[in-house]
């Protein structure tokens, strides 16, 4: 399963049925770096440096991040959803056996 790393915009219950998926998902927070206005650069920064892949949905900030270098452990792009299991499910289906890194994925409400 794939290493993420969830900024704090990701809905808890998402990132909870991530890891029910068997995903090891780190977030911001718990990683000490909540409530303090990280920047996105640095998110991504700290993101590769461990491997994690980021998972967000700030889309705008990360797809312009991903254009200036693609040297990253990948992103995934995601739009709100209200349906967190669904949402989980779909990032889960959309990056099962795949190679992250270096590349940027879209999960929308509803669809992948």
């Amino acid at each position: 399963m794939a290493r993420l790393y969830a900024d704090e915009n990701v809905p808890m219950p998402v990132v909870n049925s991530l890891r029910q998926l068997g995903h090891d998902v780190l977030t911001v927070v718990e990683d000490g770096k909540g409530n303090r206005r990280y920047p996105d650069t640095l998110v991504l920064r700290d993101a590769t440096a461990s491997d994690r892949t980021v998972v967000t949905l700030n889309r705008k900030d990360f797809r312009r991040l991903h254009s200036q270098n693609t040297s990253h452990a990948g992103i995934v792009l995601c739009t709100f959803d209200p349906d967190f299991s669904g949402q989980a499910s779909r990032i889960h289906e959309l990056i099962a056996g795949r190679d992250l890194a270096g590349r940027l994925w879209q999960v929308y409400r509803g669809r992948s």
